[in-house]
């Protein structure tokens, strides 16, 4: 792939191709840049260290809920993964070691939040302004995620709660548990790991429960040091082992998109797993989900039914809907008295802050033009905002599988992509047609129709205020990799500069740097 020279003048930066954010997204754009010979960008990231959500959520049990060897990228394949499904501490050093061995940190900027980026129509770029100050961009990746904002609920007096309240996502290690009275909220799948973890050292834990979830047993253990060695010795084994868990997760697929009733059998599962521990067949009834498994987040976990049944942790089958002083007053008129407050309630992820700042050729943000619902062409790119691409856009996301599978069916999209414009030579930009857009809208949101996530009878994060699911891709993985393996040009409108700018003749001096 041609590679273009950074321009530099005294006001501002030129890169290629700037990349908001250094989770799993940021990291694996920058890697695939590298590898299609594109060393002008930036990545760009608002916090001291690489990392994403494994970064920030550092709350007591942070584990993934999708076994380690498919929950890494396959061309940084890990042999050795500690459990089969490893904790927060070793994927984030994961994603470290992978930032390293490609050699990222030279393209990383840590500290630099993106406060705005506009697309500039005569120049065909994107103007970016940030913490650290502004820079161009020929093309702008967002790898923000939909998990990097949390969502913490507009309750009446928490302002005037005297006690501490924090976000699972922004844990207060400073603060300790111990001895205390303390309200959890939510019960996702941050919850289900906070309880069991800090319900041995508080004095009195009240769970508060708007919706109860399915909970499956978690298949979780030791990796021996022997499949270590092995995976080590001999890598085809990891590679085999990642494949097999790939399949099963692919076959599972038409239950939850085309079939729901058929998940009666993992209902069962769950419901033995829910009775090995809760005997008490009022707070069992409290805890039965009255919607199909798979309608919201199925979670994971051996601990969490024990953990409830502790005579110091209380079961509030209703929302948080009022704080009095240090009194939780949920909407079932439920009170308790609580030292500490902690939210375990999701992320913006149907309205993620990041579109609230980027500016399309129109004027409005990604926010307005999304105003009815996030939807973008294959997934990456909105109409009105040219050479912008989406990692983890509308309707990427999974209920049964690993979103390391669809980030880089994504990451095959952005390098064909940056490849059609260099085919097309000079500046041009691509910009997604609107009819592409909404066609490619209408046939996932067709799919959908009969998919677990829309029939089960159940509201669940998937959802927008609309009603309508944007957030998951109600395929296979092989589907989506085969709809983004390349860019159809029939799909966008080649977009060429107006008329030759002073910078494009050359009417102020550049400096030009390799």
């Amino acid at each position: 792939m041609a590679e273009r020279k950074r321009v530099r003048d005294k006001a501002h930066e030129h890169v290629r191709v700037a990349v908001i954010g250094s989770g799993f997204g940021g990291l694996g754009a920058a890697v695939r840049l590298r590898r299609e010979g594109v060393t002008d960008f930036v990545v760009l990231e608002r916090a001291g260290a690489v990392g994403g959500t494994w970064r920030d959520n550092s709350y007591p049990g942070c584990a993934c809920d999708v076994p380690s060897h498919l929950y890494s990228f396959s061309f940084a394949p890990n042999p050795d993964w500690p459990r089969t499904f490893s904790g927060q501490e070793h994927i984030w050093d994961y994603l470290e070691r992978v930032a390293d061995t490609f050699r990222l940190r030279p393209h990383i900027r840590l500290d630099t939040e993106v406060r705005g980026a506009r697309w500039n129509g005569e120049r065909l770029l994107w103007e970016l302004r940030t913490s650290q100050g502004h820079l161009t961009a020929d093309v702008v990746v967002s790898a923000t995620g939909p998990l990097s904002d949390p969502k913490t609920p507009d309750i009446p007096g928490l302002d005037t709660f005297p006690g501490k309240v924090f976000h699972s996502a922004r844990w207060d290690h400073d603060y300790d548990l111990r001895g205390k009275r303390v309200a959890m909220i939510g019960t996702g799948a941050s919850a289900i790991q906070i309880v069991p973890e800090i319900q041995r050292d508080v004095r009195r834990l009240t769970l508060f429960q708007r919706t109860p979830p399915w909970v499956m047993p978690r298949a979780d253990r030791d990796i021996t040091g022997a499949e270590r060695w092995l995976h080590r010795q001999l890598p085809f084994t990891t590679q085999l082992r990642r494949g097999l868990l790939w399949g099963i997760r692919e076959l599972q697929v038409q239950a939850f998109t085309k079939r729901p009733n058929e998940l009666g059998l993992v209902e069962s599962i769950a419901k033995r797993n829910m009775a090995r521990a809760i005997k008490d067949p009022e707070l069992r009834a409290k805890l039965t989900p009255t919607y199909r498994i798979g309608c919201k987040r199925i979670l994971l976990s051996n601990s969490y039914y024990p953990a409830l049944a502790q005579p110091h942790v209380d079961v509030v089958a209703s929302g948080l809907a009022e704080v009095r002083g240090s009194t939780v007053v949920a909407a079932d008129g439920t009170e308790a008295e609580v030292d500490a407050i902690v939210f375990g309630t999701g992320f913006h992820v149907t309205d993620m802050p990041i579109a609230d700042r980027v500016v399309g050729d129109d004027g409005h943000t990604l926010m307005e033009t999304w105003k009815d619902g996030m939807k973008a062409l294959r997934g990456a790119t909105a109409a009105g905002f040219p050479n912008f691409l989406t990692v983890i856009g509308p309707n990427t996301g999974l209920g049964n599988s690993s979103m390391i599978l669809m980030i880089e069916s994504q990451l095959n999209y952005l390098a064909d992509y940056l490849r059609q414009l260099d085919v097309l030579g000079g500046r041009a930009a691509l910009a997604a047609r609107p009819s592409a857009v909404d066609a490619w809208n209408r046939r996932v949101q067709e799919r959908m129709k009969r998919t677990v996530w829309n029939t089960g009878g159940c509201t669940s994060w998937y959802l927008d205020a609309n009603g309508v699911n944007t957030t998951v891709w109600p395929g296979t993985t092989t589907e989506f990799r085969t709809a983004t393996r390349s860019v159809d040009l029939n799909e966008y409108e080649v977009l060429r500069p107006p008329a030759a700018s002073p910078a494009d003749r050359g009417g102020r001096a550049l400096e030009v740097s390799a």
